[in-house]
């Protein structure tokens, strides 16, 4: 069982940033995909950004993020980021940590981030 655990949600104005970061309980290394996804009030759960294991290292975002957030990864500290720049107001939502290995998935609590226009 992995354990997830996101910080660095929060409130901020339009046009700023914030860095979310998710701790695992496991080494991350050992899990082929960790990413973030969001859901807004009233939406679904939508994929924001992945990133696989291995010395090859992929990433992959959604349109709308593309150029303003960033995913990369720290094995040694088994922690996962995401760098949020140029924030809009749509981009308010819970955002979720997520692990994924062959056999099934993991999520962490959800850290609310607020962005006013």
């Amino acid at each position: 069982q992995v354990q997830l655990v996101e910080s660095g949600g929060g409130l901020v104005q339009a046009g700023g940033s914030l860095r979310l970061s998710c701790a695992a309980s496991e080494a991350i290394y050992s899990i082929n995909v960790m990413g973030w996804y969001r859901q807004a009030p009233g939406k679904q759960r939508e994929l924001v950004a992945t990133i696989t294991s291995g010395c090859n290292t992929n990433t992959n975002y959604v349109d709308s993020v593309k150029g303003r957030f960033t995913i990369s990864r720290d094995i040694a500290k088994n922690t996962v980021a995401l760098q949020k720049n140029s924030q809009k107001p749509e981009d308010t939502a819970v955002y979720y940590c997520n692990a994924k290995r062959t056999d099934r998935e993991y999520w962490g609590q959800g850290t609310q981030v607020t962005v006013s226009s």
